[in-house]
C-alpha cells in the first residue's frame, strides 16, 4: 500500500487526469523522437552512400577520358609517318586531326629532348619537356601513366600528360597533354546539392581540375589532414573538426593514379526543421491534451459532485430525483441513488410499521402469556406442572411466532400452520389426515389457530386418539356459507377415531378453554365439542373474514 500511495498519491481528479494526460503523450512524443533518429541516421547513412556513388560516378568520366586519350595514343604510335621517321608528316597529320580538340601531342626522344610538339610549328626549336619525373616512370614502368599536374614549360599553363613509352628510336615516347583549365570542363557539380564541391587530385596531392563553391585552382595541394584517409577504393570521409558540418566522398580512379573527391555541407536545414516541427507539434500536443484532460477533468469533477450531493440528500433522508450528466454511467449511478432513495424511504415507512406491530403484536401476546399462566396457576397442584404445563402451551405459541416472522408477519398459508403445529407430533403424522381448500391466514388467526391446534394434538397424544398406534384423527375445513347469510362462513372439523374410550371431563381446564371459549372469541364464531366413546369430535365455525387476509 505504501508504494501504491507513492505512485498515486492523495489528488483531485483533475491533476489525475492531466497527469495521465501528460503520461499517453510523452510517450508518444519519445516514440515519435526515436523515429526522427532513426529517420535522421537513414538519412545520414543514404547521404553517405549516395556520396560515394557521386563521387565513383566522376571518376568512370574522368577515368573514359584518359582512356580515350590512351587509345589516341596507341593509334598515333602506329602510324605509319612515325614508323618511316617522317616527323613533319606526323605532326601535320596529327595536329590536323587534333585541331577540334584541346589535346596536343608531343614526341621526345630518351633524354625528354622534345622532337615535335603540336603547341607549335614544326621546325620550331623546342626544349625538354618539363617533367622529367614522370617522363622517367613511365620509361621504367613500361605502360601508360597520367603524371601529376604541373607548370608547362611551352604553355606556361597548368598541364597534366598521358604519356605512352616506346622502344623505337629516336621517338621513344608519346604524350598527350592537355590544359587542367580543359579537364575542369568534366569536373561537373550537376546533380549534387548546393554548396557541394568536386575535384580530381593527382598522385601527389595536388588539384588537377576542380569546380564549386570551394574554387580550389590546379596545383593547389589538397588538404594534406585528409589525403592519408583515403585508402580505400571508395568511401566516404567525415571528421567534425576538419570538416565541420560537412561530408566528403572519394573514389580512386581504376587504373590510374589518381582519385575523384566531392565534398559539401550536410543537408542540416531538412532535419532541423523536422526537430524544430518536432518539438513545436510535442509541445502542442502536450498542451492540447493538457487542456483536453482539463476541460474532461472539469466535466467529471462537477458530474461527481452532483453525485455526490445527491448522495448527501439521500443520507439526510430525502427522497432525491436523478442528475442528468453527459456522462451516461453517472446517470446510471444516479437513477440507481435515486432508486435506492426511494426504497430507503419505503423500507423506513415499513420498519416503522413493523415497529408498531411489533410493539402490539408483543402487548397481545404478554397478555395472552398472563392470561394462560393465570389459567394454568389455577389447575396445577405442583411447581413442576405448571412450568411443564407453561412450557408446553409456549411451545406452541413459538411455533406460530416463528411461522409469521418467516414470511415477515405478512400471513400464512393455512396448509403450512397445520402441517408446522401438527407435525410437532413426528410419532403421530401417518396418523392424520388433512384436507381441505388452503388460503393464507391473517397473523393474529395464524397464533390463535394454532393455540387451538396445538391443544387439541397434545390431548390427542396423551388421552385420545393418537395415545395409541390404531388411533386415526380427521382434521378438515370446508366453506358451510349460505346465500340467507351475509357472511362467508368456515368450518373446521377435528374427529378421532380408534383411540381409547373417550369420558367427559368432570371439569374444565386450560386446555378446554383454549379450544372452545378463545377459538369462539378470537373467530367470531361457534365451538361444538362432543365426548364421543369413540372418540372427540371438535367443530369450529368461524367467520372466514377472521381468518383469510385480504
Amino acid at each position: 500500500m505504501k508504494i501504491v500511495a507513492l505512485f498515486f498519491p492523495k489528488a483531485s481528479i483533475g491533476t489525475y487526469l492531466v497527469a495521465m494526460a501528460v503520461a499517453i503523450a510523452l510517450p508518444i512524443f519519445a516514440f515519435v523522437t526515436l523515429l526522427l533518429l532513426q529517420l535522421e541516421d537513414n538519412q545520414r547513412s543514404t547521404l553517405r552512400r549516395e556520396t560515394a556513388q557521386d563521387a565513383l560516378a566522376l571518376s568512370r568520366i574522368i577515368d573514359r577520358q584518359l582512356q580515350d586519350m590512351a587509345t589516341t595514343l596507341r593509334l598515333l604510335s602506329s602510324s605509319p609517318e612515325l614508323e618511316n621517321g617522317n616527323l613533319a608528316s606526323f605532326h601535320e597529320r596529327t595536329e590536323t586531326a587534333l585541331r577540334d580538340n584541346t589535346l596536343f601531342v608531343i614526341a621526345v626522344d630518351r633524354s625528354g629532348q622534345q622532337l615535335l610538339n603540336t603547341r607549335r610549328a614544326f621546325g620550331t626549336p623546342l626544349g625538354q619537356t618539363a617533367n622529367i619525373p614522370a617522363l622517367e616512370a613511365v620509361m621504367a614502368s613500361g605502360r601508360i601513366e597520367a603524371s601529376d599536374v604541373f607548370r608547362g614549360r611551352t604553355s606556361g599553363e597548368w598541364v597534366y600528360n598521358v604519356t605512352l613509352p616506346r622502344k623505337n628510336d629516336p621517338v621513344a615516347a608519346l604524350i598527350i597533354t592537355q590544359n587542367a583549365t580543359d579537364l575542369r570542363k568534366l569536373v561537373t557539380t550537376e546533380g549534387l546539392a548546393s554548396g557541394w564541391s568536386a575535384a580530381v587530385i593527382d598522385e601527389s596531392g595536388h588539384v588537377v581540375a576542380a569546380t564549386g563553391p570551394a574554387n580550389l585552382e590546379p596545383g593547389t595541394p589538397f588538404d594534406p589532414r585528409i589525403l592519408p584517409a583515403l585508402i580505400a577504393p571508395r568511401g566516404v570521409f567525415q571528421d567534425e573538426t576538419i570538416l565541420p558540418h560537412m561530408l566528403l566522398g572519394y573514389a580512386q580512379i581504376p587504373g590510374w593514379s589518381w582519385k575523384t573527391v566531392i565534398w559539401g555541407p550536410i543537408a542540416q536545414a531538412s532535419i532541423l526543421s523536422t526537430w524544430r516541427f518536432l518539438i513545436i507539434g510535442g509541445v502542442a500536443l502536450v498542451l492540447v491534451a493538457v487542456l483536453g484532460a482539463y476541460a474532461v477533468a472539469r466535466q467529471v469533477r462537477t458530474t461527481i459532485r452532483d453525485i455526490a450531493d445527491m448522495a448527501n440528500r439521500m443520507g439526510e433522508g430525502h427522497i432525491v430525483s436523478p442528475v442528468e450528466t453527459s456522462v451516461i454511467e453517472a446517470n446510471q449511478v444516479a437513477i440507481a441513488l435515486s432508486n435506492a432513495s426511494f426504497d430507503r424511504s419505503q423500507t423506513e415507512d415499513r420498519l416503522r410499521f413493523v415497529m408498531h406491530e411489533l410493539v402490539h403484536r408483543t402487548k397481545n401476546l404478554l397478555t395472552l402469556a398472563q392470561a394462560m399462566m393465570r389459567q394454568l396457576a389455577k389447575q396445577s397442584d405442583s411447581v413442576e406442572s405448571f412450568r411443564a404445563a407453561v412450557a408446553d402451551r409456549l411451545e406452541g405459541l413459538v411455533r406460530s411466532i416463528e411461522l409469521l416472522t418467516s414470511e415477515q408477519w405478512g400471513g400464512v398459508s393455512l396448509r403450512r400452520v397445520v402441517d408446522i403445529h401438527l407435525h410437532a407430533f413426528p410419532q403421530s403424522r401417518e396418523q392424520i389426515d388433512i384436507s381441505g381448500e388452503d388460503f393464507v391466514v391473517k397473523p393474529d388467526a395464524v397464533q390463535n389457530l394454532g393455540l387451538a391446534l396445538h391443544e387439541l394434538a397434545t390431548n390427542s397424544v396423551k388421552y385420545g386418539a393418537l395415545s395409541v398406534p390404531q388411533g386415526r384423527v380427521r382434521f378438515e375445513w370446508r366453506d358451510v356459507s349460505a346465500e340467507d347469510k351475509p357472511d362467508a362462513l368456515l368450518r373446521f372439523t377435528w374427529e378421532e377415531r380408534g383411540g381409547p374410550p373417550v369420558t367427559e371431563p368432570s371439569r374444565s381446564g386450560f386446555g378446554t378453554t383454549v379450544i372452545k371459549a378463545h377459538a369462539a372469541s378470537a373467530f367470531r364464531g361457534t365451538v361444538e365439542i362432543d365426548f364421543r366413546p369413540e372418540g372427540l369430535l371438535w367443530v369450529l365455525t368461524a367467520q372466514r373474514a377472521t381468518l383469510e387476509r385480504e
